[in-house]
């Protein structure tokens, strides 16, 4: 969903571009014919200047240098047409139009050249982020997935925030979680916790002893932690001591109608169901992954009903913490409850547009979001119906 908007800024913006080129040449045509139909004690061609500069704003130099070409031969016109060539005045006028377009073409030079590093930069970025957050499948045995990442930073593909699935023997496991911090410290974090994700989901354990394999993988070693002199691991640096990724960690079995919930100190999901919006709070949750040394863990798998015809949604505080001009918190649960049961693409789809409205087009975090709609089992008919909440049983 992100290299879709991508590419349609850069097409959207080329369009704009293609309509401002007449701005320069329809400024030189009205300061011209205005000066030339003025009295000869006025003098409007320094106005010219302005052409190329704003030419210089949004077009590149070869353009910039014509539009500041024109602007010259237009200054000489005004100057054969009042008096001629050789007044002191309009030669001033012209050799200032013709420096003042050198400079401002040179400018134009330096903004492509730096347009086209960004450019660079988010290609490389958006490679990164297919690389690290790899999409989720949309198809996974009876579930229907989606997922949107939105990054808070304007040039950025991906942050903090992180969400992955993997194919079991018998059902689907997913992640979804949220670094401490921003930058690439954030996104090594991220893909150190994704990577562990992948090597060890496919491995017969039990939810609780994955997460468990899964917070020694990523853990910091306290050998590393320790500077050389240092009294204690992490001492001496606050990052690596306050290092955490919050998380949860859901198994969804094919023939079994329910979803197994490890909470690591992240937001509960929302399970939406028949016009309700349900949050899977766990009555046990554990500490963030990467805080389990400070504490004796013992993570517990809690159960939910998860059945044909319902769709669970992931978070990450990105999207529940984002406020509008008043300060208010986006009201997500609400959302969520008007805009289920068209899919889970259309659902974040509508959410996201909906996000960026209520934060006013621009996130202070980064979010993400994944949707997972149970389809009923080939032969099997629609719920028509739905009653009860969702019980919850440790495991």
């Amino acid at each position: 969903m992100n290299s879709r908007r991508f590419l349609q800024s850069i097409r959207e913006s080329r369009r704009r571009r293609n309509a401002l080129v007449a701005v320069p040449f329809v400024l030189i045509a009205v300061v011209t014919a205005v000066d030339v139909s003025v009295p000869p004690d006025v003098h409007l061609g320094p106005f010219l200047v302005a052409a190329p500069a704003v030419a210089a704003s949004f077009t590149g130099p070869r353009m910039t240098a014509f539009v500041g070409a024109v602007a010259v031969l237009a200054q000489a016109l005004v100057a054969v047409t009042r008096t001629s060539l050789n007044d002191l005045n309009h030669t001033y006028q012209i050799i200032a139009l013709v420096l003042i377009s050198v400079f401002v073409t040179f400018f134009a030079h330096l903004r492509v050249r730096n347009e086209q590093a960004v450019a660079q930069l988010r290609s490389v970025a958006e490679a990164a982020q297919h690389v690290v957050l790899r999409p989720l499948p949309a198809r996974s045995g009876p579930l229907r997935i989606a997922s949107v990442y939105l990054a808070a930073e304007a040039e950025a593909q991906i942050g903090g925030d992180l969400y992955a699935a993997a194919r079991t023997m018998g059902g689907t496991r997913l992640i979804i979680g949220d670094v401490r911090g921003k930058g690439l410290a954030a996104i090594g974090e991220a893909a150190s916790v994704l990577g562990a994700f992948h090597a060890l989901s496919r491995q017969r354990w039990q939810l609780p002893e994955l997460v468990a394999h899964l917070e020694t993988s990523i853990a910091p070693d306290p050998d590393d932690r320790a500077p050389e002199g240092g009294d204690e691991p992490g001492e001496h640096d606050p990052d690596l001591a306050e290092s955490f990724v919050t998380a949860a960690v859901l198994d969804i079995p094919d023939d079994d109608a329910e979803v197994r919930l490890v909470s690591c100190g992240h937001p509960p999901p929302l399970l939406l169901r028949a016009g309700e919006v349900i949050p899977l709070g766990v009555r046990v949750p554990a500490p963030p992954l990467g805080l389990t040394h400070l504490v004796i863990t013992e993570h517990t798998a809690e159960t939910f009903g998860f059945e044909a015809g319902d769709t669970l949604l992931l978070y990450t505080d990105g999207v529940i913490e984002s406020r509008d001009r008043s300060g208010n918190f986006y009201p997500l649960r609400e959302r969520a409850a008007s805009r289920g049961g068209a899919g889970p693409d259309a659902l974040l789809e509508s959410l996201c547009t909906d996000l960026l409205r209520h934060a006013g087009g621009r996130l202070g975090d980064d979010a993400a979001l994944v949707a997972i709609e149970r389809l009923p089992a080939p032969g099997d008919a629609a719920p028509t119906s739905r009653s009860g909440l969702p019980g919850a049983q440790s495991a």
